[in-house]
This record gives C-alpha cells, sequence and structure tokens, in this order.
C-alpha cells in the first residue's frame, strides 16, 4: 500500500492516470444540449436546358452550371451544423417538385448527398424556363413552413418573358425567408443540345428557339408593330432575330426578383461561397441540440499527457551558464 501511495503522489504517475481516464472517457458517447446557430433550407434547383451550359471551370476542364451546382451543394450541405435540416426540389418549366422534404444533415447526409448527385436535366417534364412564374409558384407552395427558399437558377427565361404579364410579388414580399442563388457566367455561351438517346449533339441555333415573347398582348401600342394584325400577328410580322439561343447568368433580373420577393441573393463562384451564404447569421435559427462533447476530455488528455512530458524533459535540459 506504501508503494501505490508513493505512486499516486508522484506528480507524472498521477498525470499518466489522469489521461488514461480521460481518454478513456473520450472513447465513449458523451452528448450535452447546447443552444446553437442551426438552419433549415429547402433548395429548388432550375434543371432547364440553359444549365448545361459550360461555363465553370473545375479541375482544369468545362463543367456545366448543373454539374457545378450538385458539387457546391454537396460541400454546403456537408459544413452545415448538426441538427440543421436540407430537403430538396427541382423546377422546370413554371412549377417546382419536391423531391424529399428537410432532413438532419448530418444523419441523413449519404441520403441527401446521393440525392444530389442524381440531379439531372432529363428529369424535367417540360422544355420551358419560366423563371418569374417558377418562383413565386416555388414560394406560395414551400413558403408555409419553417424552412428557407434557395432558388438556384442562371435566370434564362425561355420563350422571353412579355412584361405586361411578369408575375408580381407584392403579397409575398416579406413574408417568405430565402435567396436566390445565381449561376453561371456573365458572357454569352452557347446552349448543348442532345438528341432522344441523350447523346450530345451540338448546340442551339437562332432558328430553334424563340427569340421574343409571342404570348398575350405586345407591350407595344399597334401603330408601333411592323406588320400587325390583331388576329393573325399581335406581336407583327417581322421576322424576330436576338441572342436567345445563348445563355447567360441573368443577374440584373435575379436581383430585381429577389428584391421584390423580398429575398436575398447569391452569386455562385464558388462550392465554398455557397456553403457561406447557406450558413448566413441572417439565416440560422437558435436551437437546443445534443451536442458531442466527446473532444472536452480528449482534448484535456493531450493537455495533462503534454504536462506530464514537460515534466519529465526540464529536468533533464541543461541550459549555458553566463561566466
Amino acid at each position: 500500500m506504501s508503494i501505490w501511495r508513493q505512486r499516486v503522489a508522484d506528480p507524472v504517475f498521477a498525470g499518466l492516470i489522469a489521461a488514461l481516464v480521460l481518454a478513456v472517457a473520450a472513447c465513449f458517447p458523451l452528448r450535452l444540449a447546447l443552444e446553437r446557430p442551426v438552419f433549415s433550407h429547402i433548395v429548388i434547383v432550375d434543371i432547364t436546358r440553359s444549365m448545361n451550359v459550360e461555363d465553370y471551370r473545375q479541375g482544369g476542364r468545362a463543367v456545366s452550371r448543373l454539374e457545378f451546382v450538385r458539387q457546391s451543394l454537396i460541400r454546403a450541405a456537408a459544413d452545415l451544423p448538426c441538427g440543421s435540416t436540407l430537403g430538396l426540389g427541382v423546377f422546370t418549366e413554371r412549377e417546382p417538385a419536391l423531391l424529399f422534404e428537410p432532413i438532419e444533415t448530418c444523419a441523413g447526409f449519404s441520403a441527401i448527398s446521393a440525392a444530389i448527385e442524381q440531379l439531372d436535366w432529363r428529369m424535367a417534364w417540360a422544355a420551358d424556363s419560366l423563371i418569374a412564374a417558377g418562383l413565386r409558384n416555388t414560394l406560395e407552395l414551400l413558403g408555409r413552413g419553417d424552412a428557407d427558399v434557395v432558388f438556384v437558377t442562371d435566370g434564362h427565361e425561355a420563350p422571353p418573358l412579355n412584361p405586361r404579364y411578369r408575375p408580381d410579388f407584392a403579397d409575398l414580399s416579406g413574408k417568405v425567408r430565402g435567396l436566390i442563388v445565381g449561376v453561371g457566367d456573365s458572357g454569352l455561351s452557347p446552349i448543348p443540345k442532345y438528341d432522344e438517346s441523350g447523346r450530345r449533339s451540338g448546340v442551339y441555333g437562332e432558328d430553334e428557339v424563340p427569340q421574343r415573347s409571342s404570348f398575350g398582348l405586345s407591350e407595344l401600342p399597334p401603330e408601333q408593330i411592323e406588320g400587325y394584325h390583331a388576329r393573325n400577328a399581335p406581336f407583327g410580322s417581322e421576322r424576330a432575330g436576338g441572342t436567345e439561343h445563348l445563355s447567360q447568368l441573368k443577374e440584373a433580373y435575379l436581383r430585381q426578383l429577389a428584391e421584390a420577393a423580398g429575398l436575398g441573393y447569391h452569386r455562385l463562384e464558388a462550392p465554398e461561397g455557397l456553403a457561406r451564404a447557406l450558413t448566413a447569421p441572417a439565416l440560422a435559427h437558435r436551437q437546443r441540440v445534443a451536442a458531442d462533447v466527446r473532444w472536452i476530455p480528449a482534448a484535456l488528455a493531450l493537455g495533462v499527457l503534454a504536462g506530464v512530458y514537460l515534466r519529465t524533459l526540464l529536468p533533464r535540459l541543461r541550459f549555458p551558464t553566463a561566466n
């Protein structure tokens, strides 16, 4: 017993025992309920044809907007703190489709990342891309819940929007929290075209896409429309040319939509940028979360071992004495 008491009285031995106990404690589940910021998002991704434009660079190669969105979303989901939730959906024509409701990001990360990886333009059920109408329908469908809405798009309206019929967001402004994520480069790029087998078959030409809106009434008075006919040619008979067969990020337009709907705006330039945007303090919710605190005894064990090491090392060091 006296030998044991001598051992315990030895600071080095006592330190090693303490470090062992702390290290063993760190091997067992240890959780505390802490209040911390968490996030809840439903991300709706534009999967229309312009999202196939390859105007991003990744690893020295050109990648499509949709592929870059997939990579960025997986990175963002991984960076969300435990207790946060993420849901996923897609948008085409004027309607969103929710793939799954928000699920906890840590426990459900494998399922979330697998679903994001499967996002594909072939999931689209219509070819049109009515961005403003799609945004409004998304906010009406998803804005009643607790999750923030994240609408990911390049802003390319196809066919072009008739300003006379632009959706109004006055009744929704400020009622839904979230942001629009703008995707793509500011320069015009060709839109890839695919055949029935899904193989790339060139790019869209000027005559293959509508270059102007032909819906409803023209915003111009009839006397200013070349070849106007009330029934047969309400937009005139003059051939419409333009660049609608090319695509670019419509950033000014998306900022306008974000302001009208009371949403934030973020331009997707790097995966880590999207992660920061989705964890912005303005989107945080305070919630008590069971946090893993095993790192505390592990850090203490490391600190004790460092103290033991210094205790045994210092007596062996010889310092030069001044003459």
